[in-house]
């Protein structure tokens, strides 16, 4: 019942009903216990109380139900321990516990236990640990057996292939091995009405077994994604034609794809991402006539995309990134008119954009970014009014800006920084009402940046490193001109008057500024002296110790190797955060001249803004924005506080990009050297501003490195900063890796001992037991989308080891954890 839902509890007089034979009460609101009394009904042989609220324990009265065929109790909380022997019922066929609060072990009689049982669904639950026993083979006619998503261990026992009924083994998400990948799959031949194989995330290690090929024809369904899976892919895969599922994504695979897989006329999804496979995609892919998704993103496979592609129209998502795919985009991608993904981000392909991508009136998504394309952006583009999601970041594209992408009404992210774009912004993107992300920093765009719409919420990074935009004070911009008239004559005399009374004053101005400076430095030594940035505010140190309540201890904040930060509140009632530096530390001095460097020239919506300086002989303090809620360090590790995956997600993407500001967006590039939750801290609205830049590092010209005697903070240095004293950009990476592992899991790096790290200790459950390794605040086990944020959760902390490489060469750039922790973004915000 979907509209109007049964709720409350069960009638007790139901249980009265000794003669009653089947009840569906599945899908409701129902909640409570189910009453011992229930034993009362044994004539009962049907019994669905499936998606409802029940809670406590299994009534052991069930065992009364003598005549019960078929239970199904999945999707409840009940708890307590799982007993298989309650249910030791000679004619029970068909048992669904499946997601429940339940615990224990598979009881190693089961198979005496339930002897007639068909199907046996026991996946999802909270605590289900121990082994497969042996004697499940005794149930000689299951069809259905759903292990997947539990604490299992210990090998798989090749017992499985008597089973020669089955249809359905789904095993996935448990901590399974095998003493030979070989023998378990080759067992498995012996089942000849397998229909559908589901071993994902487990540590089998091993590799494919040309014994595939030997499985059921009528195989449908066959996943193996995270297995450790090895070598090649044996061409006997291709003897699987009844196959509509292929997946061994997240092994390390290589090769090639083979030719056989031309065979399986039936695939739907193909998913090899995420291993080593080499050499070129082919045109036997083109063969496929009914595959829908292709994923074949992180590999290694070069050459073209063939052009017989666009032949399958029955394609829908095609992820094909961080490859290395050259030559052009192929014209015949026109075809695909029900195409709703394509992504061939971070490859070398090269050429222009064909128009014919204008065709692709269904595609939701495009990721073509991190490529070589070049010429213009076809004003076809417009046409896409589906398209949500669009990349098109580090090409060599020129031209404008096609006005006609003001029609693509259905955008909400649009990213065409870094690219070599002129002209102007159009007004007409203002009607672009659902755009929420719009990046076109690093351009050579001038003209007025729109106001209106969308442009009301954006950022002035967003903007940054173009040629002459101008428009609002909060974009960071200089105001447009009002008036068109500037080159008239009268106009130019008016200047040149101008210029020449400037001239004939100003010598004598600044002469007498600079006396009236000299003469109240001598009357007033501890007068602020302003930092040269956006704010031409100043504040006096009597001022700062008046806001301060005189440096009072109750508005201290927080301390710091190089002195203490306290909560202000000015005259006009602006609240402020003031950095009194210790200069009995001579290392102080070096620290607030370093940060005075860093934040002189430097402007990121990201970054703690400086609202300007204060210092003399005695006193030296830096005047920032204030903060009010804190830092990430206290929301991860405050019982008081708690962020949620989407929250944790925006905060380190933010941080990402001050970096990838810090290491690509600078003039000079800048180390921070310091990164570390305590640094990370939160405005009133939850942005992310980082801060503390007392040991950062300016690289000079042609340098890449450098040599420093100062260490940040234990347990996120790099091993070449801690070791030697060398920091790079990369340096940066490592402490953002390893902080990123921290918000993720809720545990200090500093809280291991001996050999093992958190980064290991991570590395070990990736990505099959990212569960055990996660902070458990993150998920509930009865979410319905669990699986995503499992998924989601995982793909993140891949990231941060990347991030974490003990060669600072392996390390991924700031450039790509910004764009591949958006695209995971994207992913946890689907519906």
């Amino acid at each position: 019942m979907e509209k109007n839902q049964i709720t409350g509890s069960i009638p007790i007089s139901i249980f009265n009903m000794s003669s009653l034979r089947f009840v569906s009460l599945w899908r409701n609101n129902l909640k409570g216990s189910l009453p011992r009394e229930i034993g009362n009904l044994t004539k009962m042989q049907v019994l669905y109380l499936n998606e409802n609220r029940f809670a406590g324990e299994i009534p052991k009265e069930i065992r009364n139900l003598v005549e019960l065929e078929k239970l199904g109790l999945h999707f409840n909380s009940f708890s307590g321990s799982l007993d298989m022997e309650m249910f030791n019922i000679s004619g029970m066929r068909s048992i669904d516990l499946s997601a429940n609060n339940l615990s224990g072990t598979i009881q190693p009689n089961i198979g005496s236990i339930l002897p007639n049982i068909e199907e046996l669904y026991l996946g999802r639950l909270t605590n289900l640990v121990g082994t497969i026993p042996y004697s499940i083979s005794n149930c000689s006619k299951l069809t259905i057996l759903e292990l997947s998503y539990n604490k299992l261990t210990g090998l798989i026992p090749n017992s499985l292939g008597y089973l020669t009924h089955l249809q359905f083994l789904n095993l996935a998400e448990n901590n399974l091995t095998s003493d030979s990948f070989l023998s378990f799959l080759t067992s498995l031949t012996n089942c000849r009405n397998l229909t559908s194989l589901y071993i994902s995330s487990n540590p089998l290690n091993g590799m494919l077994p040309v014994s595939v090929g030997n499985f059921s024809i009528s195989l449908v369904n066959f996943r193996a994604t995270a297995c450790k899976i090895n070598g090649q892919i044996p061409n006997e895969v291709g003897n699987l034609i009844s196959l509509l599922d292929l997946d061994l994504s997240y092994n390390n695979l290589i090769g090639s794809i083979p030719t056989s897989t031309q065979n399986l006329s039936n695939l739907q999804r193909m998913h090899f991402q995420y291993n080593k496979l080499t050499g070129f995609i082919g045109d036997n892919i083109c063969k496929l006539p009914h595959l829908g998704d292709i994923f074949l993103g992180q590999n290694q496979l070069s050459g073209s995309l063939p052009n017989c592609l666009g032949n399958v129209t029955s394609l829908r998502k095609i992820h094909m990134g961080s490859n290395r795919l050259s030559s052009n985009i192929p014209t015949s991608l026109g075809n695909l008119k029900d195409l709703v993904v394509l992504d061939l981000s971070s490859n070398i392909m090269v050429g222009s954009l064909p128009t014919e991508i204008g065709k692709l009136k269904a595609v939701t998504q495009m990721d073509l970014s991190m490529n070589q394309f070049s010429n213009r952006i076809p004003r076809e583009i417009g046409g896409l009014q589906n398209l949500a999601h669009l990349s098109l970041r580090h090409n060599n594209l020129q031209g404008s800006i096609p006005d006609s992408m003001s029609n693509m009404v259905g955008l909400e992210f649009l990213d065409i920084s870094h690219n070599n774009i002129l002209g102007t912004i159009p007004m007409s993107f203002e009607k672009l009402q659902y755009l929420e992300y719009f990046n076109v920093s690093v351009n050579k765009l001038h003209g007025e940046i729109p106001s209106g719409g969308p442009f009301k919420k954006l950022s002035s990074q967003f903007f940054i490193n173009n040629e002459a935009l101008c428009g609002l004070s909060r974009f960071n911009v200089p105001p447009c001109p009002t008036s068109s008239t500037h080159r008239s004559n009268r106009k130019k005399l008016l200047v040149l008057f101008l210029l020449l009374g400037i001239a004939l004053v100003f010598v004598p101005v600044a002469f007498v500024f600079l006396w009236i400076r000299y003469r109240r430095g001598k009357r007033d030594p501890q007068q602020a002296d302003s930092l040269p940035m956006a704010t031409t505010e100043r504040i006096s140190y009597y001022a700062l110790l008046q806001a301060t309540d005189s440096l009072s201890e109750s508005n201290l904040i927080g301390s710091g190797s190089f002195g203490s930060v306290y909560k202000g509140v000015l005259r006009s009632g602006t609240a402020i955060a003031v950095k009194v530096f210790n200069l009995q530390l001579e290392a102080a001095f070096k620290s607030f001249d370093t940060e005075c460097e860093i934040l002189r020239s430097l402007r990121h919506r990201n970054l703690v803004k400086v609202i300007t300086s204060c210092s003399n002989l005695d006193f030296k303090a830096l005047v920032l924005e204030y903060m009010p809620n804190g830092s990430l360090d206290k929301y991860l590790y405050s019982h008081n506080y708690f962020l949620d995956i989407r929250q944790r997600l925006s905060i380190m993407i933010d941080v990402a990009c001050a970096l990838e500001y810090f290491h690509h967006g600078c003039s000079s590039p800048v180390i921070h050297c310091d990164i570390k939750p305590s640094n990370v801290l939160l405005d009133e609205d939850m942005v992310t501003h980082l801060s503390d830049f007392g040991i950062s590092k300016l690289l000079g010209e042609d340098e890449s490195d450098l040599y420093t005697k100062t260490l940040a903070t234990f347990g996120y240095i790099a091993p070449e900063y801690g070791l030697d004293g060398l920091v790079s950009i990369k340096c940066d990476v490592y402490s953002y890796g390893i902080m990123l592992l921290e918000t993720f899991t809720r545990r200090k790096p500093t809280e291991f001992e001996g050999d093992l790290s958190l980064k290991q200790w991570v590395s070990y459950s990736l990505p099959e037991a990212v569960m055990d390794v996660m902070d458990a605040n993150l998920v509930t086990p009865m979410d319905n989308r669990l699986q995503k944020e499992l998924d989601v959760v995982a793909s993140i902390m891949k990231v941060a080891l990347d991030c974490c490489a003990e060669s600072p060469a392996r390390r991924t750039s700031m450039k790509d954890v910004v764009g591949m922790l958006q695209k995971i973004k994207i992913q946890l915000l689907a519906r």
